[in-house]
């Protein structure tokens, strides 16, 4: 099977983390004699009939402002997952996407061991090494001896209570005392600027057990920090909840990832899987389907069956009571995904309790999309695992009020053309709740260990996103974790409903599910099921090419990609465009709102501009890029191959003549004049950021590489494009036409990042240290060559503008004069 690149991992900024699946021996070093010390006493002295308690995974006491933690000796070295969110925000600005309420701030895994000398340890488990051998010359033993848990609290024993084998701790100065176990993460501190605690305005309000956990909440003051400390004195007050979740006491079986399907990932490193060196590992994260006892037969029969226990999701209270529907048709749609699996109902999601004193939003037991009050415009679907096992025990969706506008607009600018339904500023409660549905759909299929499939809408033809039959029936993209977001392509004159205008869960997202969560009693192991999974990848893929992942960090292939459709970003684009021009002259009309002003057509406007900015940004993608298709050995063909030559000569066709050719169709004066925003400015910054990724020394020295490595092939050359994007470029050489402001100010662009590349590649082709000997610094003979086509490409470049000089007048004329010389003073060296 495939595995993951730890890269990649890192750049997602997972924690690589995993652990002995064993469990450690209990230190049974405590003192065992009938006469206690003096600092214990009998346990009636110290949980008195005072005492408050609450009883569940242990028994807490509650006495005065004393809260005691009663652990029995069977929860030793158990694993305890603690997550610790935002109960209650502090008043004022915060951070983008950070510090409301039901934000998670921090999450480690404890366990508590008895010490000698009657204490208790709290350590905190690390799960980055592992391995199961532990025969005689096994590796287990060593992993543990280089893995020492840290202890980050000692306890000293109040009481002992015989009759049931359990011991009595005090718990309340270490959960007064500012640490990362049941408090804020330092990463978090910093992000909020939260600075020194103050103890006399902090204290624990309640701590309560259940059968599964233990909820903790305390309000938390602190003074600022970071350079808010320097602008006052008013400090920040936070209500903190801590969740301490038991573990399963035998993990669930792990199944390994796979690149080719699109899951989270734990990784670890594993001493057992290569006899002969070490492997990283990284399992999927999921749920843990498991069918009921009464049940197996008929799940191996095949027939649907409920799983033992059902994901469930509940809605935070404080949603909007018109949108909870569609939230929870979000979650419902995905029931379907899940028969592919083998399991009905196995997914749903209900409005939260109501009077219910043992439900908690906060609690750790319990997945909740929490709304949350926010100007943001977004959503988001983080989850909690195992560790050990990548099973996933919880997760907080968090829905923030302003995604209505995000999408209100997306929907306007992609649908206008085809969907009079979006042609204005505030939708009906049905559109507005089924796209809420989408986003929602979305969020879920993140929380059920999804990535992003950024190339999911590659799979289909363009022209398929016009076929009616087709798209309603299928919808525009395979899958719901693309960031497709609605069918920009169809033109009015094909007459497509809504139904193949949104986003739905497709054929990716259940073969994803299935691939996932199918429960394969007859293997035993992650290792055991592997070569079944392979096949059935293989096969799978084999048989539908619209299963096919592409990861968001794939930075080189133009499949792969945000926001994009279809097969062909040229043909969707252009498609794309047109619509755009239909939408544009109508944005007056549609944004228009009695008794305000002209902020909506402000905003608009620039989505228009962005979403075209966009659509050339995709077709830039395929110049100098390269499909990375992975496979396993057992597949044929080639895993790196260049986008084919007349693709990219097509590509950079429809920059010349839809980018550097002036898109003067943008440029509206009357909304200029009513808003003050300026398309001109945005059309620059497009073409030099364009121009800066085209002639980076890094597209040469691909193409330069490309066809040395490809020579069977043919390919785009670097000679070839450079010619092409001059042509684009600088086309009044040949035609004579005057040459506009917007024309002399690429033209300068495209002049001074081709001096770039070529002094950066002289710089590094050879340098004098001072003693006149020449040494080099970089052996890749493809950069050494950029120096040299950059050279004869600027040499023709001013031949032709010497040529064009004659037939040019005013403003133009001094433009190209200029140009010719800053050429020659740069080849000849007379400015260095």
């Amino acid at each position: 099977m495939l595995r993951f690149n730890i890269a990649l991992f890192a750049l997602l900024g997972f924690a690589v983390a995993a652990h002995a699946q064993k469990a450690v021996p209990a230190d049974t070093s405590a003192k065992k004699t009938d006469s206690l010390p003096s600092a214990i006493k009998p346990y009636g002295t110290v949980i008195t009939a005072k005492a408050k308690t609450y009883n569940g995974m242990f028994k807490v006491h509650q006495l005065n402002a004393r809260y005691y933690f009663e652990i029995p000796d069977s929860m030793y070295n158990r694993a305890i997952l603690v997550v610790n969110r935002i109960a209650r925000s502090a008043a004022g600005p915060r951070p983008q996407m950070t510090g409301y309420a039901g934000d998670q701030i921090a999450e480690n895994v404890i366990h508590f061991e008895k010490g000698p000398d009657d204490r208790i340890f709290m350590k905190v488990m690390r799960f980055n090494e592992r391995s199961s051998d532990s025969t005689e010359n096994g590796l287990y033993r060593s992993v543990i001896n280089s893995n020492l848990e840290p202890i980050v609290a000692v306890f000293p024993v109040k009481a002992y209570n015989k009759d049931v084998k359990s011991t009595v701790i005090d718990v309340t100065d270490y959960l007064n005392t500012e640490n990362e176990i049941f408090h804020f993460s330092p990463q978090i501190k910093t992000t909020l600027s939260i600075g020194a605690i103050q103890a006399d305005k902090s204290f624990i309000t309640s701590v309560k057990a259940f059968p599964l956990n233990i909820e903790i909440r305390m309000l938390r003051t602190y003074l600022k920090g970071g350079q808010q400390a320097a602008s006052t004195t008013i400090p920040d007050t936070y209500e903190l909840n801590s969740s301490m979740v038991l573990l399963p006491a035998v993990p669930m079986q792990p199944r390994y990832a796979d690149a080719r399907v699109g899951f989270f990932a734990r990784g670890y490193v594993d001493f057992d899987t290569d006899p002969q060196g070490v492997k990283q590992q990284f399992m999927i994260t999921r749920w843990r389907l498991e069918p009921k006892e009464e049940d197996i037969e008929k799940y191996k029969r095949g027939e649907l069956v409920e799983p033992k226990k059902p994901i469930i999701y509940y809605i935070d209270p404080a949603t909007p009571k018109k949108w909870v529907p569609y939230l929870i048709a979000g979650v419902n749609d995905w029931q379907k995904a899940f028969e592919q699996a083998g399991f009905k109902n196995a997914i749903k999601a209900l409005p939260a309790p109501e009077n219910d004193s043992t439900w908690s939003i906060d609690d750790a037991r319990h997945n909740v999309i929490v709304y949350k009050p926010s100007a943001i415009a977004n959503a988001s679907g983080p989850h909690v695992h195992d560790p050990r096992s990548g099973e996933i025990i919880e997760t907080h969706i968090n829905w923030y009020h302003n995604i209505m506008q995000l999408v209100h607009n997306w929907y306007m600018i992609q649908a206008g053309a085809i969907d009079p339904a979006a042609r204005k500023m505030e939708y009906d409660e049905e559109l507005m709740g089924q796209l809420i549905r989408f986003v929602s759909s979305h969020e879920v299929g993140h929380t059920l260990g999804l990535m992003h499939n950024f190339g999911a809408s590659s799979t289909i033809p363009v022209e398929k996103l016009r076929d009616k039959a087709y798209v309603e029936a299928h919808g525009h993209t395979p899958s719901i974790m693309d960031y497709a977001r609605f069918n920009y392509v169809a033109q009015p004159e094909d007459h497509i409903t809504q139904k193949g205008i949104f986003p739905r869960i497709g054929e990716y997202d259940t073969w994803a599910i299935e691939w996932g969560y199918k429960w394969y009693p007859a293997f035993k192991s992650a290792k055991e099921e592997g070569p079944y999974l392979n096949k059935l990848i293989i096969d799978s893929l084999a048989k539908n090419k619209r299963l096919y992942f592409g990861s968001e960090f794939n930075f080189s292939d133009p499949r792969d990609q945000s926001e994009d459709l279809g097969d062909d970003a040229i043909a969707a684009g252009r498609y794309g465009i047109k619509n755009l021009q239909r939408i544009l002259p109508q944005l007056k009309e549609w944004t228009k709102v009695p008794n305000e002003g002209y902020d909506n057509l402000k905003t608009m406007y620039e989505e228009v501009i962005k979403q075209y900015k966009l659509y050339t940004v995709q077709v830039l993608k395929s110049v100098g890029g390269e499909y990375r298709t992975l496979k396993s050995i057992e597949q044929p063909g080639r895993i790196i191959e260049p986008v084919e030559y007349q693709k990219q000569k097509a590509s950079m066709k429809f920059l010349n003549e839809y980018l550097f050719t002036t898109p003067a169709w943008l440029i509206n004066e009357s909304y200029t004049a009513l808003t003050g925003t300026d398309p001109i400015l945005h059309i620059v910054i497009a073409q030099s950021n364009a121009l800066m990724k085209l002639q980076g020394s890094g597209m040469l020295i691909g193409l330069i590489k490309s066809a040395e490595l490809n020579k069977g092939i043919k390919t785009y050359t670097a000679a070839e494009f450079l010619e092409d994007l001059k042509q684009g470029v600088w086309s009044e050489l040949y035609t004579n036409k005057p040459i506009d402001i917007y024309r002399r100010n690429q033209q300068k662009v495209y002049i001074e990042n081709s001096f770039k590349a070529f002094k950066a590649m002289n710089e590094i082709v050879g340098r004098n240290n001072g003693n006149g000997t020449i040494f080099y610094i970089n052996p890749d003979p493809t950069g050494n060559d950029v120096s040299s086509i950059t050279r004869a490409h600027l040499t023709g470049l001013r031949n032709d503008i010497r040529k064009a000089i004659p037939s040019q007048t005013g403003i133009s004329k001094y433009h190209l004069q200029d140009m010719e010389n800053r050429i020659s003073e740069v080849l000849e060296g007379k400015n260095k």
